[in-house]
């Protein structure tokens, strides 16, 4: 007669370690979301003559592209925050006319020295 206690599945184990793994990353982590892009060349956005090619020299691709009012929008962005409260967050957001020439835009950051 066996008397040994039936044993759990080898998967259940590796699954419980994965979710404690995933778990311990999560509290401990950070996320950043979006890309890098010249901060120092957003004083050369001139509303009214930049246009779309101007700002993808100036600045890459965007990181979304979007649509406001009908106009096209575009939006350079990085993102990030940590498990710890510390969040550190900047966006530019172009909007464009219906020559393709930029028509307002707003930067944001959480850097209170720029």
């Amino acid at each position: 007669m066996n008397t040994l206690a039936p044993r759990r599945p080898l998967t259940l184990h590796i699954i419980l370690l994965a979710l404690l793994a995933s778990l311990t990353l999560f509290t401990t982590g950070c996320a950043t979301v979006g890309q890098d892009f010249p901060t120092a060349r957003v004083s050369e956005i001139q509303i009214g003559k930049t246009t779309q090619q101007d700002i993808k020299a100036m600045f890459g691709s965007p990181w979304r592209v979007g649509v406001e009012d009908g106009k096209p929008t575009w939006t350079y962005g990085r993102y990030y925050y940590s498990a710890g409260g510390h969040k550190h967050a900047q966006d530019l957001v172009i909007r464009f006319d219906n020559r393709n020439v930029v028509s307002s835009y707003t930067y944001s950051t959480t850097d209170h020295d720029q």
